[in-house]
């Protein structure tokens, strides 16, 4: 698949994480738009997967640990065809089926549950060492948040996969530089973020975070210990009046939003 077909995915999926926060007042819209061209990468390019038999041994497996953009993953899961786009209109609401908290019981390729911050990491852990352990050669994924790596959970994390060599795991930081109540390096200075996972043992790789091309040479890139993507992202990308807006980590769109966000799409 090319980049432009990704493209095309690309505003397909925004185009649906719009509709379903409008339809749900749900919160985290730009959380949500900040990672649409990681999971798209990942999920069109290069993990190792099938949609008709979604838990198979051998998968790839991927934890969104930055749960409250669930929308994101939720509307790519169901363009790669896991489930019906029909099953977006049931999102975040009564008597729906997808939650704004990811549920591994709601939908087929929804790894785990999770919501609670930090989490992610330290199961997606867990799952590289058992597969070092079984002698299997599927791979683990974990996107999280860049505020979500102010969590002590996180570097326990990071500090034991570094210690156990773990090639087989890919840490993506979503680096929209924005959390719950204020700017990431305000709030608690990450940086400096690439020489710190160094430290630990990481190889970390900073990229451009909406562009195919180095998101995928990223994910591509082989090396002999656990991978940190530090991904440089806009909360809101895409949508001018939500790009780099604190509010939007909280703010569904209203019709006119809706409205003035998918003629920009266009």
């Amino acid at each position: 698949m090319n980049y432009l077909d990704l493209s095309k995915i690309v505003q397909d999926i925004r185009r649906n994480i719009l509709y379903m926060n409008n339809r749900s007042r749900a919160s985290h819209t730009g959380s949500a738009l900040s990672i649409v061209e990681l999971l798209v990468v990942l999920y069109f390019k290069i993990l190792r997967i099938d949609p008709e038999n979604p838990y198979k041994p051998d998968r790839d497996r991927f934890i969104l640990s930055k749960a409250h953009a669930s929308a994101a993953l939720y509307a790519v899961l169901a363009k790669r065809g896991f489930f019906s786009e029909e099953w977006l209109k049931k999102f975040h609401v009564d008597g729906g089926i997808l939650p704004g908290h990811l549920d591994k019981t709601s939908a087929p390729g929804i790894e785990v549950s999770a919501g609670s911050l930090g989490h992610g990491l330290s199961i997606g852990i867990g799952m590289a060492l058992a597969s070092k352990l079984d002698k299997s050669d599927y791979k683990v994924y974990v996107l999280c948040g860049d505020g979500e790596v102010n969590e002590g959970s996180i570097w326990e994390g990071i500090l034991f996969a570094g210690a156990k060599k773990l090639d087989n795991l890919t840490l993506i930081i979503d680096y929209n530089k924005w959390q719950a109540y204020g700017k990431t390096n305000e709030v608690i200075n990450l940086e400096p973020l690439s020489l710190k996972l160094k430290s630990f043992n990481w190889y970390p790789v900073e990229i451009d975070g909406h562009s195919f091309e180095e998101i995928e040479d990223a994910l591509n890139l082989k090396v002999s210990q656990p991978k940190a993507i530090i991904a440089h992202t806009i909360k809101g990308k895409g949508i001018s009046f939500m790009e780099d807006r604190l509010e939007w980590h909280y703010k569904s769109p209203n019709e006119e939003e809706l409205k003035k966000a998918l003629e920009e799409l266009e």
